[in-house]
Parts: structure tokens; sequence; C-alpha cells
């Protein structure tokens, strides 16, 4: 599947598996990612698997049980279920600002193009797009706004204090 990772088109290593799903048989470098639960119920598993794994995140999941295990992890996907449930924006924010996340998090879900500008200023720094939706098209949302008034987690300085001899 491709997917936009830091304003390219790459094609993702990574298989969702369900929680139902069982994992690669043992050997397998397959990259998995599970939802959060999985993660809980299997720790021990998932962290000897010798692909890379990643933890989906829902918009009801809290991160408290994640945090201890945020260095061990690739990927966090951060599941979008409707376009208009905006509570992955704050998980991002949290992720990124709060508790220093660098590994790659990922939009995933009832992702559209219209977002994705606000998605990366939030800290996503990989999209995976409904299927049938233009890949192509969508990276060039990145370009349409040029200038960001406001903080976000790919500019940490609003621009009043980004003026050159602005002297605040």
């Amino acid at each position: 599947m491709e997917i936009i990772k830091r304003g390219e088109i790459v094609t993702s290593t990574f298989v969702h598996l369900g929680d139902e799903d069982a994992l690669p048989a043992d050997g397998a470098p397959m990259d998995v990612t599970v939802t959060l639960a999985r993660w809980q119920s299997e720790r021990q598993a998932l962290r000897a698997h010798p692909g890379a794994v990643g933890v989906r995140l829902s918009p009801d999941d809290e991160l408290e049980p994640l945090l201890p295990d945020l260095d061990a992890l690739a990927l966090v996907a951060v599941e979008f279920p409707r376009f208009t449930d905006g509570r992955g924006y704050s998980l991002a924010r949290l992720l990124r600002e709060r508790h220093g996340y660098r590994g790659e998090l990922r939009a995933v879900g009832n992702v559209l193009r219209d977002q994705l500008f606000y998605m990366h200023r939030c800290g996503f720094d990989a999209f995976e797009l409904q299927p049938g939706k233009s890949i192509h098209d969508a990276l060039s949302a990145f370009e349409e706004l040029s200038v960001r008034y406001q903080a976000g987690a790919d500019e940490p300085h609003p621009l009043f204090r980004r003026r050159v001899g602005s002297g605040m």
C-alpha cells in the first residue's frame, strides 16, 4: 500500500493485524500494527517479534498504558473513524509535544486530502488515505498554505516570534 511519509509517496511495509489474526510465524520479519488492547495483552510476544511493531490507537484509547513502551514502537497509527472526529489531532499533539514520541506517527482511516496539512501541523508525518483516493493529488495539499500564524508540532513559534527584527 502506498502512503505519504515525510512528504513523499512510499510503499508501507506494515500490515494491520486484527485482534484475532495470528502473528506471523517465528522468523518472519513482517512489520505489523496491532490495537492497543492487543499490545497490552501480548506485549512480551510482540517485543520479541522479528519485524517492526506498531500500535493502532482508536480515538477512545488512553495514552497512559502506552507511554512506558513508546521507545519500543516503530509506528503509532491513529485511527480516524470519521472525518468529523478530531480526537486524533489531540492524540498526535500529546504524543509529539508532551510525551516526546519521535517515531513514525501515521493517520489512518477516514483521512482526507483537505485534512493533511492540519494533521501534519499536529505532528503526523505519515498518512494512509482511504482506498480510491488519489495519493498524488493529496500530496499537493501540503503546499497550499505557505504561512502558519499559530505554533504547532511542525513549528514551535507563532508567526510574530518568527518575524525578523520584531524585538519581541
